[in-house]
């Protein structure tokens, strides 16, 4: 069968399982704008190709699913950039279509024409220049595969006008060959047999968890793993919500704007189980002085994480779901052999030290009966009165910090924010976004 290149991206896309997608059309991209007319697959249309990028950003935080955008070139493409930024930082599975000059006028300095590829390679997973429309097929087969897999993260197909133009021979390519692209998704099983080990002899642990818990749907494994251990919890920025804060061993959000008991817990801890997070700057401070008497397991998808920031005493490579299953069964496989296994580790004089410092450092402010309204006032008022399931967006700045304290996240994926780039203008495109993907939910 015989398909435009146009018509080729959009049947790929439906074949990926597109069904919605947010852009804003212009010269180069308009080739592809017209097979969309008989498409499955719902358009969304925004008014700035950055806003785009955050639907498709809030889609994907809140579905799981690949957030897919597509503009044009350019002016469009750099736009876009923020986006990709944002998403590369946070490992949201997102897919950008770019439209481009003709390809035979690339590097001329046509109208509207720049270097797509080379400005956003250091912010996307991979990109790709399609240089023949029969490749289409298998670049957008690839581009989900590698925009979903491993580390999530985002990828950007350019596609010169002239190539939507040309007559290709429709197939589909039944499986994905990247020689050189194989993450690791099962861990080492010596290194999670050493890390059971470590627990065992730990006195004041602590689960360290980040947004990778959430990326890789990890949320029921690490509540099993938290209550058959008795270890406490604290959820960063990206993890609010992938461990219930109205659990007992839920310390909350660590770092420069956490509370008391996380930031002293983790201060104070004799082990850090570190779980799909980085030791980020926001959470550590001075790294010399973060947590200093404490032995390190660094659990992560992305091998470039381990030992960047701190040295692990037990690094484990792999998707954080399935680490934690094996470090489950490792865990009652030795507990079962022990006669003292309800005692393990033994951790009563952690948690009674724990509740002190709740009882005596609650996370508070001061509102004045009849003074000015404070924000935190405010938040807490919406809080308590929107659906237990409701997804917040926020912005960055003063309300986001205000938010992630304040508000109770007891589902996962009902917290979406730009962490890592720290993207002000976030929050209406991404609500927008969350609200496509989730439209029975309360945004």
């Amino acid at each position: 069968m015989k398909l435009t290149g146009a018509q080729a991206l959009i049947r790929s896309l439906e074949m990926e399982g597109t069904e919605v997608m947010f852009g804003l059309p212009g010269g180069a991209i308009l080739p592809v704008y017209d097979p969309l007319i008989d498409s499955s697959i719902r358009h969304i249309l925004v008014r700035h190709e950055q806003g785009a990028g955050h639907m498709a950003e809030g889609y994907a935080h809140a579905t799981g699913r690949p957030g897919v955008a597509m503009v044009t070139s350019g002016p469009a493409a750099t736009n876009i950039v923020t986006p990709l930024c944002d998403a590369y930082m946070d490992s949201i599975p997102l897919v950008v279509v770019t439209g481009q000059v003709a390809y035979s006028v690339i590097g001329t300095d046509a109208f509207q024409e720049c270097d797509t590829v080379g400005i956003t390679m250091p912010v996307t997973k991979h990109n790709w220049l399609v240089t023949d429309a029969n490749d289409i097929p298998q670049i957008v087969r690839e581009a989900f595969h590698v925009a979903t897999t491993g580390r999530p993260g985002p990828v950007l197909v350019d596609v010169p006008k002239d190539i939507a133009n040309q007559e290709m021979e429709w197939h589909w390519p039944e499986s994905v060959d990247l020689p050189g692209y194989k993450p690791n998704r099962k861990g080492h099983a010596k290194q999670i047999k050493d890390a059971a080990r470590l627990m065992a002899r730990a006195r004041r642990p602590v689960i360290y968890a980040g947004g990778g818990i959430l990326k890789a749907r990890a949320a029921e494994t690490l509540r099993e793993l938290a209550e058959i251990t008795g270890i406490p919890v604290v959820t960063t920025l990206m993890a609010r919500g992938a461990f219930p804060d109205d659990h007992e061993l839920c310390l909350g959000m660590p770092g420069m704007h956490g509370n008391y008991t996380a930031v002293t817990a983790m201060q104070q801890s004799d082990l850090l189980i570190a779980l799909g997070s980085r030791f980020d700057d926001r959470v550590t401070g001075k790294v010399d002085a973060f947590a200093p008497g404490a032995k390190i397991i660094h659990v992560d998808i992305d091998p470039a994480e381990l030992g960047k920031v701190r040295r692990p005493d037990v690094p484990i490579v792999g998707d954080c779901r399935l680490v934690i299953e094996e470090l489950v069964k490792t865990i009652k496989a030795d507990r079962a052999k022990r006669d003292d296994a309800d005692g393990w580790p033994p951790l009563d004089e952690w948690h009674a030290q724990i509740r002190e410092w709740k009882r005596r450092h609650p996370l508070r402010y001061e509102q004045e009966e009849g003074g000015p309204l404070k924000p935190q006032r405010c938040i807490e008022t919406l809080r308590d009165r929107a659906p237990d399931d409701t997804i917040v967006v926020s912005g960055v700045g003063q309300h986001q910090m205000w938010t992630s304290q304040l508000w109770k996240f007891n589902h996962p994926y009902t917290w979406v924010n730009s962490g890592g780039l720290g993207t002000m203008g976030f929050a209406v495109p991404a609500a927008i976004g969350a609200k496509v993907g989730m439209p029975e939910r309360t945004v």
